[in-house]
């Protein structure tokens, strides 16, 4: 008697296929429009927004703007780059040593709690920072969030270096609520240059 075999290649190459937040650059000052197109063409996208307090000239107004300027998230296929490259506004796939950029889901959650706290969070380009002590904040809505102190304020800005998208989120923390991270407690972390839990 035979025993008739199913044929599973195509179901691991589906388990390999999964999808991935892609890092997509957006045209200037169009994020907004771009992740409405995206969604409009059927993919799913993610744009990190907070609220900032502008200064004019005769008034103080609060605004929504995007976290990261031309940054945008996508959750899809690295095979379907180049459909997401077609939607209006979206300029390019950004890299990150030779392959397209991914969010990690441990950065999204960490992004999602840092616009949670409604705190101020600045953002820059890597190369634009410079790099002190390991830290972990140990009480508030960031607990247990490791990352970088820089030298800034009085030793009191909190950096978390997102490595794979070449951004940072920086923000204001006492530094009562920080402790040092020894080398020691860290043995696969790289510290200095963007590593971090």
């Amino acid at each position: 008697m035979e025993v008739e075999k199913k044929d599973t290649s195509g179901m691991e190459v589906l388990k390999k296929a999964r999808k991935k937040w892609l890092v997509f650059y957006t045209k200037s000052r169009a994020e907004k429009k771009t992740q409405e197109m995206l969604v409009k063409f059927g993919f799913e996208a993610y744009l990190p927004l907070q609220t900032v307090v502008r200064q004019w000239s005769d008034r103080k107004k609060k605004i929504v703007v995007p976290l990261f300027n031309s940054y945008i998230f996508v959750n899809e296929l690295e095979s379907r780059i180049m459909e997401v490259l077609k939607v209006p506004g979206v300029v390019w796939s950004v890299k990150y040593n030779g392959r397209p950029a991914v969010l990690r889901q441990k950065d999204l959650d960490t992004i999602k709690r840092f616009v949670e706290t409604g705190l101020f969070i600045e953002t820059h380009t890597i190369e634009d920072m410079d790099f002190g002590d390991t830290v972990e904040v140990v009480d508030g809505p960031l607990r247990g969030t490791r990352g970088v102190l820089t030298g800034e304020y009085n030793h009191e800005k909190f950096t978390l270096v997102m490595e794979t998208i070449g951004q940072t989120l920086t923000v204001n923390i006492d530094k009562m609520l920080l402790r040092k991270i020894e080398s020691s407690e860290g043995d696969n972390e790289k510290v200095g240059k963007g590593y971090w839990n």
